[in-house]
């Protein structure tokens, strides 16, 4: 018994050794630049409703939950720009954080925007947080999740 217990402890060791090594982040600059760099030309696109870059930059998969706890695919985040349903006038990106982790990227950032939605002001300065996957040699977001920046003095 003894016999067979080492072996197997070691081999859950050399396991668990190569796990926590494929989990700590990448930190490769080339990469790193590349996902902001996507980032920036994501809302890029939504100001100049250039849909074949919001196309590629989606994933087919991709969903998100609005506000209202209402799902949105590709094909909604698509077509409300494409209907002028959703018109991003323009940003400005503050710092962006990136961790990658193999093929999966979580980019979490800032932003303050001018935004029409619905022909209602829907501005202000938001949070963000997008997970990306690199498929076919190709990053692109597969989830989103972000939520507006309310001053702490404006509920008083």
């Amino acid at each position: 018994m003894k016999k067979v217990i080492a072996p197997v402890l070691l081999l859950c060791a050399c396991v668990a050794a190569v796990l926590a090594a494929s989990l700590q982040p990448s930190k490769d600059p080339a990469v790193v630049s590349a996902l902001k760099q996507l980032e920036q030309d994501m809302g890029d696109a939504m100001v100049h409703l250039d849909m074949d870059k919001l196309d590629q930059i989606y994933a087919d998969d991709f969903v998100t939950v609005g506000s209202s706890g209402k799902v949105f695919t590709k094909k909604d985040i698509l077509e409300d720009f494409a209907s002028f349903h959703d018109k991003l006038v323009w940003f400005e990106t503050g710092p962006m954080d990136v961790q990658v982790f193999g093929d999966v990227a979580v980019v979490h950032g800032s932003s303050s925007e001018k935004r029409i939605r619905d022909g209602k002001d829907a501005s202000g300065d938001f949070v963000w947080m997008d997970l990306l996957k690199k498929r076919d040699g190709k990053w692109v977001v597969v989830r989103s999740a972000g939520a507006r920046v309310t001053p702490a003095h404006s509920h008083l």
